[in-house]
């Protein structure tokens, strides 16, 4: 009995040392005085952007007045770090950068979520854009592709999760075979994110996903009020709609194999987006899956493109380092286009006309 009081007790007294040890190091550490590339080596932004981003929040984040307290400058060089490498929030906490335990860093990882969905990710991702926002977007399509009207471009990704572990965690499991999130989003000729919809499970189709979105809802609203010359383009497993134009599912004649290359070329904006976010936010692009609930790693989705989108009004770009394509994969899904209504295969047409 006495040996066991005596092995906790040096299990506490350990355990103190390390708290100890981290809060030395946290009160030495500085993340604002590393060097710039070993600053975006680390946070995949810039200083600049890392301050920006700091005063846009630190007003939300919860108050401390203990001697071991975190700073706001910390608390979002910790988060950043842990959407940088993908690591668990255990490596994370333990890194120089951080200097916490496991359970500080889980509590810090969850603040941040919450502060960024609430007060930052509706500010950075939004679909609505002005009218010369609007037609900003439809010249550059016009003039490099020749196809009119285009306001952006749809396509899905899978993010890994674990196994939901739950009765419906089958509904998780995609056709590669592994647990997912599918992703929709939604950008412009720049790679700016203006729609993401991260909640729903890895086995639903694109198109089903399509079908219940916001966007699907206003775009449909705007056709219905007269707002007929505006579409996005999307792959063939999307539907046919008079607000977005996908490919011909076999290309009959020269036309329609025109408009097919066109679309393809037009609508690889969105594949290269895919690309440079996953390649920014390591944590989406894990092979191990991120260890959180669906739920949370919405919100991870949805921190990850808002920031992305702020890289992109810094003029940041970092290397495009090799993918993990058996994440980055998008999946198209062919439709049987019976339900395809004459309106939209009728601008489709009038579309691959005036290409040639």
């Amino acid at each position: 009995m006495y040996a066991a009081i005596a092995l906790m007790d040096a299990e506490e007294s350990e355990e103190r040392e390390r708290r100890i040890q981290r809060r030395r190091l946290r009160d030495h550490t500085n993340a604002m005085q590393l060097p710039e590339t070993e600053f975006v080596a680390n946070f995949r932004i810039n200083k600049e952007m890392f301050q920006y981003i700091l005063n846009e929040l630190k007003d939300h984040m919860a108050p401390s007045h203990r001697s071991t307290h975190l700073s706001h400058q910390l608390k979002l060089a910790t988060f950043l770090r842990f959407l940088a490498t993908g690591s668990y929030q255990k490596s994370v906490g333990n890194e120089n950068i951080s200097s916490m335990g496991q359970s500080t860093a889980a509590n810090v990882i969850r603040e941040c979520l919450n502060i960024f969905e609430d007060h930052f990710c509706q500010k950075w991702v939004n679909f609505r854009r002005n009218i010369d926002e609007e037609n900003a977007v439809k010249e550059y399509f016009f003039e490099k592709y020749g196809i009119p009207g285009v306001i952006g471009c749809v396509d899905g990704t899978h993010v890994r999760i674990k196994s939901p572990g739950s009765d419906n965690h089958h509904l998780y499991l995609n056709r590669k075979g592994f647990y997912s999130l599918n992703v929709m989003a939604i950008c412009d000729h720049n790679m700016v994110i203006t729609f993401v919809d991260a909640r729903h499970p890895g086995a639903n189709h694109d198109s089903f996903v399509w079908n219940v979105s916001h966007a699907e809802q206003e775009l449909k609203s705007d056709y219905n009020n007269g707002k007929t010359n505006t579409w996005l383009l999307g792959d063939s497993g999307y539907p046919l709609q008079p607000y977005l134009m996908t490919p011909f599912r076999s290309a009959a004649d020269e036309i329609q194999r025109v408009y097919n290359t066109k679309h393809s070329k037009a609508r690889n904006v969105i594949e290269r987006c895919f690309g440079v976010l996953k390649n920014r936010f390591r944590c989406i692009i894990g092979s191990r899956g991120l260890h959180y609930s669906p739920e949370k790693v919405t919100q991870i989705v949805n921190v990850c493109c808002a920031i992305h989108n702020v890289c992109i009004f810094f003029k940041h770009q970092i290397p495009l380092e090799s993918p993990d394509m058996e994440n980055l994969v998008s999946y198209e899904e062919e439709l049987e286009n019976s339900n395809i209504s004459n309106t939209a295969a009728l601008i489709r047409m009038r579309i691959a006309e005036s290409l040639l």
